[in-house]
């Protein structure tokens, strides 16, 4: 059973109701029928969800950080910097394997969840076998870093070091990231209860194919 790390320093704040990763064209209006939807849906866009981006900005802050501290030839500085890719690349591949595979999807965005989870412990065990303080949930410091990450409406693609990573101490850019980690694992948990449901509601691309093909016999009837 995956562990709820929402309770770790850091916790997001859910008194933000917003989902940026979930945008309405505004092409529905009332009394205005939907066009149906065709066989292959609307796929990708992963560089606009705001998990995507968040974890991101994990993966570039954790490659910093690595650097900094963490012996080069060592096998934690390997497998941190790798738990962070993974969150990215999981992420992005399962929005692409959406157009045919919802299930798919769902697997992938857990894998990416997963491997943060997996980045989260090795900054956990960094700060304790170090010596340094872990933030609690609700310190000064981790509601600071909560109160930026929620401030900022720019593209997380953007490549400046808004958390100053390349300079601070150890204890504050750990203990950042795993406030960004745990925003980024809250936006994947919510991402997967929207993509389960869709897939209750709608079915993957085999049952779309299958409505397809008894709707053109239908027809041809």
């Amino acid at each position: 059973m995956e562990k709820n790390i929402s309770d770790r320093s850091g916790r997001p704040d859910r008194s933000d109701k917003s989902d940026r990763s979930d945008k309405s064209d505004g092409s529905d209006k009332p009394g205005e029928s939907r066009p149906r939807p065709g066989l292959i849906p609307p796929y990708g866009g992963y560089r606009k969800l705001r998990s995507f981006q968040t974890a991101q900005l994990v993966y570039d802050a954790t490659v910093i950080f690595c650097g900094r501290f963490v012996e080069k030839r060592s096998r934690t500085h390997d497998q941190m910097v790798q738990a962070a890719r993974s969150g990215v690349q999981n992420i992005a591949e399962g929005s692409m394997a959406s157009a045919t595979s919802k299930k798919m999807e769902l697997k992938l965005t857990g894998v990416a969840r997963a491997s943060l989870e997996e980045l989260l412990l090795d900054y956990e065990d960094y700060l304790r076998q170090h010596g340094l303080r872990i933030w609690a949930k609700d310190s000064p410091e981790a509601l600071a870093v909560r109160g930026q990450y929620k401030s900022d409406e720019s593209d997380r693609s953007d490549k400046s070091d808004k958390y100053c990573f390349a300079t601070a101490a150890p204890e504050v850019a750990a203990n950042t990231i795993i406030c960004l980690i745990n925003q980024a694992s809250f936006l994947l948990g919510r991402q997967l209860q929207k993509l389960e449901q869709s897939f209750l509601d709608e079915g993957g691309f085999t049952e779309r194919l299958y409505r397809e093909r008894s709707r053109k016999r239908d027809d041809g009837a």
